[in-house]
């Protein structure tokens, strides 16, 4: 075997530095037909193969989209659909990686309710007021925490920021689970959350964004708290 011969991974992977450096340069913009594999291979000096594997692996990160009949497309380029990987990277989390991750929540959602707390309307504000009733209106633990969940949404899409929004989703989603084995384990969980969550509307209402940063790290840092205490166990 040639040791000198370029491995075929790097090679992809010089297509699709090739690929995202043309739309990050504005060549080929959200929803553009992208030019066939052979007049991207014969443009970039890579052959067709490595490039076919590199517009696999873009369709598969949501940069590209393949159209039936039609070719391949620069997507919209959304953040929720760029950063999708991120929440499965999180759903696959365990352990410590668990507790990093909760970390990395905390400093974003605080960030995110500060946001909010400046940014917020009455309609919005409403309906996180609206679930906070509800959560204060049940003791089922799925009904709650699924107000839980709203709750911190329409927070997070106050602060209007789609990309900080699409990050959190993933890191929500991943942590789900853990609030529920902390509310069926341990006693008074979700009368302490429920303070958490009201100390956080007050701080939107009173439109005050350094009380509601400081309100949504304290809600975050108790489940974070818990996880390290379960997993030093």
């Amino acid at each position: 075997m040639d040791e000198t011969a370029p491995r075929k991974g790097t090679v992809t992977a010089r297509a699709i530095e090739r690929i995202k450096a043309m739309i990050a340069e504005g060549l080929l913009e959200p929803g553009q037909r992208l030019p066939t594999e052979r007049e991207l291979a014969a443009q970039s000096g890579i052959s067709r193969s490595s490039m076919r594997e590199a517009i696999r692996a873009l369709t598969a990160l949501g940069v590209l989209e393949a159209r039936h009949g039609s070719g391949i497309y620069v997507t919209r380029l959304e953040a929720g659909d760029l950063l999708e990987t991120f929440g499965v990277v999180a759903d696959l989390s365990r352990g410590t990686r668990t507790v990093e991750l909760l970390e990395v929540r905390r400093v974003l959602e605080s960030a995110a309710t500060a946001l909010a707390a400046a940014r917020i309307t009455p309609e919005r504000l409403a309906e996180v007021e609206r679930h906070l009733l509800a959560m204060d209106a049940t003791d089922d633990p799925e009904e709650l925490l699924a107000h839980d969940l709203a709750f911190h949404r329409e927070i997070v899409a106050a602060a209007g920021n789609e990309t900080m929004a699409a990050i959190l989703e993933g890191l929500s989603s991943r942590t789900f689970r853990d609030r529920v084995r902390r509310g069926h384990h341990d006693k008074g969980a979700f009368d302490h959350t429920r303070r958490e969550h009201a100390a956080i509307h007050r701080a939107l209402a009173a439109r005050d964004p350094e009380a509601a940063r400081a309100a949504a790290a304290a809600h975050v840092g108790a489940v974070e708290e818990w996880l390290r205490a379960r997993l030093a166990e």
